[in-house]
């Protein structure tokens, strides 16, 4: 155990600085074409065991969680954890997309904002964007895209207490959305934050705020369909500026039925393999099939965020998206799933 920790420790610590490494002929090309890692669901390493359940579940699911919670609850948590690395963890290992569920619990008499995917957080927002803050001050270099969305329970004021902790924290480290955000014009400015913000009418207040970031969810349980899923939206073409292509696998009622001793976990992990060849044939940039941001589950495995990142040394060769041939290659390395 001892000798792969280490090796994992290393690798993180040495990705902890990617955007600062890469050739001087990359820092002019805006962030939305280079490969970016992301995380998917970031912050459901803390979900809180004794947590109510969302507001937003079912009443089903409420139901079961109400009436046999010594059963139910476990399974919840199988289920719902995405991420074990800390925020943190997860800067220092490369990720430079986080995926903010955001949300405030009913029934709260406080401003306090939390993330969410089924159950609540143990950490609030507020701790979690100073964590944030003081990362980037020790990564001068670093640029953070950081995606806040879903906004369960959130009340027009709450947005605007979000907004003003977003305003206060990062400060002047915000970057508006009328820059074009290439390393080179964010090193200068002094930016090192991007965020995004699914809800329209914070948009038009702020303009520090970018507009919401599509995100590709195949919601398959097979990693083949889940790569069809991919492959269809990129002859679709890609969006103009920031989006993702997540490469997270998602269970359903029936899935769980099926697989009473799986987890999320365990769906995830053998689904990388495949995985990990797709990502390997990527071509970042600003051609049609060509991908930006890829966000996972469990990053720290399997050399996610390595193989992403090393994708944009093929930008220093003439930008071709898969060709046939290439296509044809890859879909005979799969094994049948």
């Amino acid at each position: 155990m001892e000798g792969p920790l280490q090796t994992f420790v290393h690798v993180c610590h040495e990705n902890g600085q990617w955007m600062s490494r890469l050739p001087e002929k990359l820092w002019d090309i805006p962030l939305y074409n280079l490969a970016l890692p992301g995380s998917h669901d970031t912050m459901t390493y803390c979900l809180d065991k004794s947590s109510a359940v969302s507001v937003n579940e079912s009443k089903l699911v409420k139901f079961l969680n109400k009436c046999l919670p010594c059963i139910v609850r476990p399974i919840i948590m199988k289920w719902s954890i995405t991420q074990v690395l800390t925020v943190t963890e997860q800067l220092e290992a490369g990720v430079r997309y986080l995926d903010f569920r955001i949300a405030h619990k009913a029934n709260d008499p406080s401003m306090n904002l939390y993330f969410v995917h089924m159950v609540y957080t143990t950490v609030t927002v507020q701790d979690i964007l100073w964590e944030i803050l003081r990362w980037l001050e020790t990564h001068p270099q670093e640029v953070v895209i950081i995606a806040c969305r879903n906004f369960d329970g959130l009340t027009k004021r709450l947005h605007n207490h979000l907004v003003a902790c977003i305003k206060e924290i990062f400060q002047c480290k915000l970057c508006p959305r009328n820059v074009v955000p290439t390393l080179r014009t964010m090193w200068h400015l002094g930016h090192q934050v991007i965020v995004s913000y699914e809800e329209e009418l914070e948009l038009e207040k702020h303009c520090e705020l970018w507009p919401p970031i599509p995100y590709w969810w195949g919601n398959k349980t097979s990693t083949r369909a889940l790569i069809r899923y991919l492959e269809r939206m990129k002859r679709m073409g890609r969006p103009g500026k920031f989006f993702v292509a997540g490469i997270n696998l998602t269970e359903n009622l029936r899935y769980i039925l099926v697989h009473p001793f799986g987890s999320l976990k365990k769906l995830t992990l053998q689904s990388l393999p495949c995985l990990k060849i797709w990502i390997k044939q990527q071509n970042p940039g600003p051609k049609k099939k060509c991908i930006n941001i890829i966000a996972g589950d469990f990053i720290g495995n399997n050399d996610f965020v390595k193989d992403v990142i090393e994708l944009n040394t093929k930008i220093n060769t003439p930008l071709h998206c898969q060709s046939e041939l290439e296509q044809i290659a890859f879909h005979s390395q799969l094994p049948n799933l």
